[in-house]
């Protein structure tokens, strides 16, 4: 094999395979061995969920996330808001984000707070609701204002998760 490119930032390598040969020979004798449909899937998945959230395009993350989450096999108790916060907690703090729930505010508690090198996200999740009751609830408390010092741009976050589907239904990003 031989290095095709490099992206420094996520230190992932991209490989070709330098003729017909030896792309026959890998094919059949040692890639099924080592690496899997879903391996290849998952990890590129990973990677573009942390290259949308560099970019800060919280927008393409979500749809990303919204197909991903659309895989993972149905498990009990997920209908109530916190098994969302905690998913979302683990996601985010694995792509390397800062994040924290249930910041307390002078007017609430904010679900989610992520923080990456450019912006300061606020986000607030509903459950069978609609990511507008989301972002009204961030507004008419208006959780922004407690994060008015951090010096990065606050981005509002409201996200809807569907129950029946496990996965996020609908999202308003607002700056």
């Amino acid at each position: 094999v031989t290095i095709k490119g490099y992206d420094e930032m996520f230190q992932i390598y991209t490989l070709d395979i330098p003729n017909a040969e030896v792309r026959i020979g890998l094919m059949r004798s040692l890639i099924p061995y080592y690496v899997t449909r879903d391996t290849q899937t998952t990890n590129t998945t990973v990677v573009n969920l942390a290259r949308a959230l560099v970019r800060g395009d919280m927008d393409g993350m979500l749809r990303l996330l919204q197909t991903f989450l659309s895989t993972v096999p149905y498990c009990d108790r997920t209908d109530y808001e916190g098994h969302y916060q905690q998913m979302l907690y683990i996601i985010f703090s694995l792509l390397g984000a800062y994040v924290d729930v249930e910041v307390r505010t002078p007017m609430g508690r904010v679900d989610l707070v992520m923080r990456t090198a450019t912006t300061l996200y606020v986000v607030e999740l509903k459950l069978n609701q609609s990511a507008e009751a989301a972002m009204q609830q961030i507004d008419l408390r208006n959780y922004p204002e407690r994060f008015a010092l951090c010096g990065l741009p606050v981005v509002k976050v409201g996200i809807n998760f569907d129950m029946e589907r496990h996965t996020l239904k609908d999202w308003v990003i607002a700056n």
